[in-house]
């Protein structure tokens, strides 16, 4: 009997499309592009447009509504709270990937960011994670800081506590010297150490970096003085470039115009463009600190002669975080009062654990690049993200795919290469959703020549945010204030930065695709509401 292959799944989160070296960026990510130049790069893989909704599909191979996650459970609203599939956590109508993969002899290991339930009843372990530690909310100080919480701590701070579970334990108290993505490559490698060599492995590694609040170790941040003092606009054309120099975009590529949600890098005082360049220098330590804890994973890997037998994939959970938190009102109007009470945010101190900053809009918009918007939007920039695939078994180094391909993909992709059956509508007695996406074995294999025709139809809702496509046809939804409420219609074959809307000169093709809309409402339960989340 051949050896079943082991299996790597990692996660960044809010990583953007450019960020690491592979797909065009500056940061030094150099075990990722080792495992990218080495493997396969995916240039139109897409996931839901934000963290906790992707983890969900991820998981279980079906759409986040079926999940239970039809919105995040930070937003959910009164309209939404009690209906099918907005539970806000992993719910029992579908059946979990370490479900099915431990039942068949595989040891699932965990270690990283959860955000499928902040429950022990709803941890890891309770969905088939042998071993697990986990950040249970969406986001949390990466060095475990918090100052004392009372009736005036803005929602957005309550809402994301250093919540630590290890399998069904809480945990007290973090160590003095924890920063999140050293702890989650640590206990993962404790995991492998530990692990029964003779079972085959699926581990999960989903880091919380390079999410808000954006902290590094001091030295590495160190590395990346004065990088970013000439502003965004400048790296985004920068990447641009190295993004067609590698094949990932088209030569002749049109990207969506910067669009400016706050004021320009030249409008700003020499304070304003200090402050906001030192966030940049932050995020990319926070970057090249993951890469770094993934290297040590490979390396252990390799060490044991398991790396050649261990599918590796890498993602980001959607596109690059570019909201401007001071906005929202569901965050708190008292956010800014209150970070200027309890953290420091001068220059110096910035990235440090009583720190608490993110980079806004514009320097997200130069990890979409050539796309459209970013995270929290059903454009391109919010769902069209990197991903890698690694395993020498089948004929990958060096190559590049620009087919289409989704999230909902992994869960049937690792069970094929497993040789584990999905059970379809029943599991355990009980119903079960069935796979909405499609095995990779055959397109990995040299088998096939695409996963995904173009008669494949795939839809995103997030936030009253809409989009259908279908090929390389797409319909975008986009309510105000950002965008014009009304569907608009996109050729991404000719048109990937979603410039040009044909809405009025293709109506039948418009048409087709909200007939599309429809049925993927009907077979999902969307149900459409207004969000929390929009700013003044």
């Amino acid at each position: 009997m051949p050896q079943r292959p082991n299996f790597l799944v990692i996660l960044a989160d809010d990583l953007g499309f450019s960020d690491i070296g592979a797909f065009g960026g500056e940061i030094a990510t150099p075990n990722l592009d080792a495992l990218a130049n080495n493997g396969l790069r995916l240039t139109d893989f897409h996931t839901a447009p934000t963290c906790s909704p992707t983890r969900s599909m991820l998981l279980t191979g079906t759409d986040h509504h079926i999940a239970g996650i039809g919105t995040m459970a930070e937003a959910l609203t009164p309209d939404l709270i009690g209906k099918p599939g907005y539970e806000g956590h992993l719910n029992d109508r579908v059946v979990a990937l370490p479900e099915l993969l431990r039942e068949a002899g595989y040891q699932t290991l965990m270690s990283g960011k959860w955000h499928l339930g902040l429950t022990a009843e709803l941890a890891p372990h309770a969905r088939g994670f042998e071993r697990s530690f986990s950040l249970l909310p969406g986001a949390a100080n990466h060095y475990g800081f918090e100052p004392t919480y009372d009736e005036q701590t803005p929602g957005l701070l309550k809402s994301t506590p250093a919540l630590y579970i290890e399998d069904d334990q809480f945990i007290d108290q973090l160590p003095k010297d924890f920063y999140s993505s050293d702890a989650f490559g640590d206990k993962l490698l404790q995991y492998l150490k530990e692990r029964d060599q003779t079972r085959p492995f699926f581990a999960y590694l989903p880091f919380s970096a390079p999410h808000w609040p954006l902290q590094a170790p001091a030295d590495v941040v160190e590395k990346y003085r004065g990088r970013y003092d000439a502003g965004p606009e400048v790296l985004r054309l920068e990447r641009l470039e190295k993004l067609k120099a590698l094949g990932l975009i088209e030569a002749d590529v049109e990207p969506h115009p910067l669009i400016e949600l706050n004021t320009q890098w030249d409008a700003l005082s020499d304070e304003q463009r200090q402050i906001s360049a030192r966030a940049m220098e932050v995020y990319a330590a926070m970057v090249e600190r993951m890469d770094w804890n993934i290297g040590r994973v490979v390396d252990y890997l390799r060490q044991q002669g398991q790396l050649d037998n261990t599918f590796i994939l890498f993602m980001s959970d959607n596109g690059a975080e570019g909201a401007l938190l001071e906005a929202f009102p569901k965050f708190g109007p008292q956010l800014m009062t209150y970070l200027n009470q309890h953290y420091d945010n001068s220059l110096d101190n910035i990235g440090r654990a009583n720190s608490y900053v993110w980079y806004g809009p514009s320097w997200a918009q130069v990890a979409t690049a050539p796309s459209r918007l970013f995270k929290a939007f059903t454009t391109e920039g919010g769902i069209r993200v990197p991903a890698l695939v690694h395993y020498p078994q089948l004929p990958l180094k060096g190559q590049i795919s620009h087919g289409f391909g989704t999230v909902m993909d992994i869960t049937p992709t690792i069970l094929d290469l497993a040789g584990v059956r999905h059970p379809g509508k029943q599991w355990r007695g009980k119903p079960v959703a069935a796979l909405r996406g499609k095995s990779w074995l055959g397109f990995l294999s040299g088998e096939t020549a695409q996963v995904h025709d173009e008669h494949t139809v795939t839809g995103w809702e997030l936030f009253g945010r809409r989009a259908i496509r279908q090929g390389q046809w797409k319909a975008v939804f986009i309510p105000g204030p950002v965008g014009p409420a009304t569907w608009q219609l996109y050729d991404l074959g000719s048109d990937p930065g979603e410039i040009h809307d044909l809405a009025l000169s293709q109506p039948d093709k418009l048409n087709l695709l909200i007939e599309h809309w429809q049925k993927y409402v009907d077979e999902t339960g969307v149900i459409l509401s207004e969000s929390p989340f929009q700013p003044d």
